[in-house]
């Protein structure tokens, strides 16, 4: 029974020691963390500020469609006729804007992927480990905002 005790507690010592060094060892890793305003790079980012006006344009386009339907719509007095038109540019309607925001949405994604790796390209050129949201940051990292946008343009 001694023998089982003894041989417990040399096995709990040396679980407590190996836990202590490897916290030890984990903690001293030397990380650099950085942060970055995801919100300016994007409000400054001119790809996003072209999307933007050409997704304005193109709305503009969507309006003028609309504004013929109802004039057309307006002038035909048969109750046939109006269903028709109705149908007719509904569904022009619903695939112009089904197309303009699969046009959209993909461009997003392809401007979002440039801006990503742009900071992962930035960080690891500055040698840092962690890059963290600006806004998800309570307090400490070095803010590289301003070095990635120069490479963002």
């Amino acid at each position: 029974m001694k023998k089982h005790i003894w041989i417990i507690t040399v096995c709990l010592i040396s679980f407590v020691s190996g836990y202590s060094i490897n916290s030890k060892a984990i903690s001293d890793t030397g990380y650099r963390v950085a942060t970055v305003d995801v919100q300016s790079l994007i409000s400054k980012s001119s790809e996003v500020n072209m999307l933007k006006s050409e997704q304005q344009k193109k709305l503009e386009t969507m309006k003028a469609t609309v504004d013929k339907a109802r004039q057309e719509i307006s002038k035909e007095t048969d109750p046939a006729k109006i269903s028709q038109l109705e149908e007719k540019y509904r569904n022009e309607i619903n695939d112009q804007k089904i197309a303009l925001d699969n046009e959209y949405n993909t461009k997003l994604m392809q401007i979002d992927n440039h801006i990503k790796t742009t900071v992962v390209e930035k960080a690891k050129s500055m040698n840092y480990n962690l890059v963290l949201p600006k806004n998800m940051v309570l307090y400490g990292g070095d803010d590289i905002t301003a070095e990635v946008a120069k490479s963002i343009k």
